[in-house]
């Protein structure tokens, strides 16, 4: 039997979204921050000439360059001022969130609730600065290995470059947390999906005229589109499969009445980690590689040219890397947002209980036991998502914009988007018929 809540979606219409003033307000603001993101994309880090970097670029832009770019929104193969994006800050956010399991003095300060919270933030932008500081840094001197890409090498030009990159990328930081409280969506991810999508149409015309040219059969052309649509296919299907235990509510008596139990299911979603677990993978990834591969294109030592080589698009390094980070990420994520024993006591102390299971202990136990097996699904799932386009696109020379990692962003944060959005409308409808129901009321006193 559906839900209250279910019932109100299925009621939405275009009527409602016009009433929804608060609703409209918040989607121009994140279409405006969006729109702030794009032009930053565009404006250069200084002392530095764009051809003479934009050919250094064209040779390494299908290698692990190539996917930073992706992330970047193309701000990379422009050296601008958002050219690190939210790597930086993904990256210490993975570093606290572990630190969070391993520390007690940070466990205790995420239980505190919204100081807590933010001073947990606090700490993750510190080391985010450290983290872009250093990051800026290896990018400047890369840029200064390559041949005639710096007007003017020296320290003036690495304080100044490091400069305009952190600031940048503190700036987008500030930009995704606003579009999460002031917006609608998780800033972040709408950035980086943001950067994706605006590189797609170019991406689509490019691989038409490889197949025009013949540097990829048409017949490959035609497989590489089949297989994106598969893929898409398979995400919104694995994105929106549920596990859902059946929740029952003992009967109870009011005066005179007996009134029958309830039942209603506590749905687990089969990916309850979303998109992060592939976000982080790559971020991690990205971050050394990112040094590396701007150093390696000077006088590097003989190591990183080979770390740099081991880390390309398609090798078998790169690929048990990211399989491992995402599966590790997949289980770890999943962890710090769904608790089984808090669940428990609250089904315990609502009087709900899984049908054979006692209450407390061993239903979480029990919810534990299902969420981690379905969590191994989920995983499996987001690696061959990411993974096997990656290794098929990366044979035929297809862009990293159409691959597994950019279409599993892309959906995802379209669906969660889309998801707000109704939940907005529920809400805006819900308090319409309360305002109704006590009008009513009114009169007819």
């Amino acid at each position: 039997m559906a839900s209250a809540a279910e019932q109100l979606a299925r009621n939405l219409s275009f009527s409602t979204f016009s009433k929804a003033k608060a609703l409209q307000q918040r989607i121009w603001f994140t279409l405006g921050a969006l729109l702030v993101y794009r032009l930053g994309t565009f404006i250069p880090v200084p002392g530095i000439d764009p051809d003479a970097f934009a050919a250094s670029f064209a040779q390494s832009s299908q290698g692990i360059l190539g996917m930073f770019n992706m992330f970047a929104g193309g701000a990379v193969e422009r050296m601008a001022i958002f050219a690190l994006n939210l790597i930086p800050y993904i990256t210490a956010s993975i570093v606290v969130q572990v630190m969070t399991t391993a520390s007690p003095r940070l466990e205790a300060l995420k239980k505190e609730g919204e100081s807590g919270r933010r001073k947990m933030n606090q700490y993750t932008r510190y080391l985010t600065v450290l983290f872009c500081a250093v990051q800026a840094y290896g990018v400047a001197v890369g840029l200064e290995a390559s041949q005639g890409v710096v007007l003017n090498p020296g320290w003036f030009f690495r304080i100044s470059t490091v400069i305009t990159l952190v600031g940048g990328t503190m700036f987008l930081m500030w930009v995704g947390e606003q579009i999460t409280s002031r917006g609608v969506g998780n800033g972040i991810s709408l950035i980086i999906f943001a950067g994706i999508v605006a590189n797609l149409p170019s991406t689509v015309v490019q691989t038409l005229e490889l197949s025009r040219t013949g540097a990829l059969p048409p017949l490959a052309a035609f497989g590489v589109l089949v297989l994106a649509l598969v893929v898409i296919a398979a995400i919104v299907f694995f994105e929106r499969a549920q596990r859902r235990l059946l929740i029952q509510y003992p009967k109870r008596q009011v005066g005179n009445k007996m009134f029958q139990g309830d039942t209603s299911h506590l749905p687990l979603k089969l990916n309850t980690a979303g998109v992060i677990p592939v976000i982080f993978g790559s971020s991690l990834l990205l971050l050394p590689a990112t040094i590396a591969s701007f150093a390696a294109q000077g006088d590097a030592p003989q190591w990183l040219q080979v770390v740099t080589a081991l880390l390309g698009r398609g090798q078998p390094l790169y690929l048990a890397l990211f399989a491992f980070f995402i599966i590790f990420f997949a289980f770890f994520y999943t962890a710090i947002v769904f608790n089984p024993t808090e669940t428990a006591d609250n089904l315990k102390r609502s009087g709900g209980f899984i049908p054979g299971m006692r209450p407390g202990e061993r239903t979480a136990q029990h919810i534990d036991y299902v969420l981690t097996r379905i969590t191994v699904v989920g995983a499996l799932y987001l690696t061959v998502v990411a993974l096997i386009p990656e290794v098929l696109f990366s044979q035929l020379a297809v862009s990293q914009f159409i691959g597994g990692t950019s279409l599993l962003i892309m959906v995802t944060v379209t669906l969660d988007t889309v998801s707000q959005v109704q939940s907005h409308l529920v809400a805006q409808q819900y308090e319409g018929l309360v305002k109704k129901s006590r009008l009513g009321g009114g009169k007819r006193r």
